[in-house]
């Protein structure tokens, strides 16, 4: 017999805060600068720094923000 643990902080259909998604879309960015960046500069072609903020955009909006 298995019985899953409720979580009583959080249904299903509750989205999470808008100040933590805010900041989740904004670290994603960063992060995908960096990577962009990094990219760009070993490989010299500049066009790896716009797919690094796009794939940062994707993740932070995939991506659930931490519980608080």
């Amino acid at each position: 017999m298995s019985a899953k643990p409720k979580n009583s902080r959080r249904s299903k259909g509750e989205e999470p805060d808008p100040a933590a998604r805010r900041k989740q879309i904004f670290i994603g960015i960063a992060m995908g600068a960096v990577v962009g960046l990094v990219l760009s500069l070993l490989t010299q072609f500049w066009l790896w720094l716009p797919a690094g903020l796009a794939m940062g955009l994707a993740t932070g909006a995939i991506m659930k923000p931490p519980r608080a």
